[in-house]
C-alpha cells in the first residue's frame, strides 16, 4: 500500500468526474496519478470538503461522519484495495468501541469520508501500477490553458475500460 493525497477532481471529455490520487512525498510531475471515475454528487461533496466549505444541509459524507462521531467510532484508514473489470474497490477501517471494523465501500464514498475525517488514504501498489497514469499528464505548466488542453486530450483518448484487468 502507498499513502496518497487527493490531487484534485477533474472532468473527462464526456463530462464525467474523476478524482485524482497522488502518492505522498512525490512531486506532481513524478510517478503516477490514479484517476477514479466518480459520480457528480460525490465529486461535489469531495470538492466542498477539500475547499473547507460546508453545504447548507449535511451531505451524505457529512452524515456518515456525524454518525461515526455519535457512536464513538473513528476512521482509522481508507484503502483502495483492488480493481476488477474496471471497477475500483475500497475499504474503510474503523476503530469502534467494540473493536476494529473493516467495511466494504466505494472509493468515491471512502475519499469523501477521508477528506472530512482527515483519515489517511492508501492505494494498493498493484492498483496504482495497473490503473495509474503518468504524472506528467497532470503536471502544472506555466501556461495553464496548455496544460488543461493536454490533459483533456488524454481524457478524450482514455476509456474506463482501459483499466480492466
Amino acid at each position: 500500500m502507498v499513502q496518497v493525497r487527493v490531487l484534485g477532481v477533474a472532468l473527462d471529455a464526456s463530462g464525467q468526474h474523476i478524482i485524482l490520487l497522488k502518492p505522498l512525498g512525490e512531486e506532481v510531475s513524478e510517478g503516477r496519478v490514479l484517476p477514479i471515475w466518480i459520480g457528480s454528487q460525490e465529486a461535489t461533496s469531495i470538492l466542498i470538503a477539500i475547499q473547507g466549505e460546508q453545504a447548507p444541509r449535511p451531505l451524505t459524507h457529512d452524515l456518515m461522519k456525524t454518525l461515526l462521531d455519535t457512536v464513538g467510532a473513528r476512521v482509522e484508514r481508507i484503502e483502495v484495495t483492488r480493481i476488477e473489470d474496471g471497477t475500483f474497490y475500497g475499504e474503510i477501517t474503523l476503530d469502534t468501541p467494540a473493536g476494529p471494523l473493516v467495511l466494504d465501500a466505494r472509493p468515491s464514498d471512502s475519499v469523501g469520508l477521508a477528506v472530512r475525517t482527515e483519515a489517511p488514504l492508501f492505494v494498493a501498489d498493484e492498483v496504482l501500477e495497473e490503473a495509474g497514469i503518468p504524472a506528467e499528464m497532470v503536471e502544472p505548466h506555466t501556461d495553464e490553458e496548455e496544460a488543461l488542453d493536454e490533459f483533456k486530450k488524454f481524457l478524450e483518448d482514455v476509456d474506463p475500460e482501459d483499466f480492466q484487468g
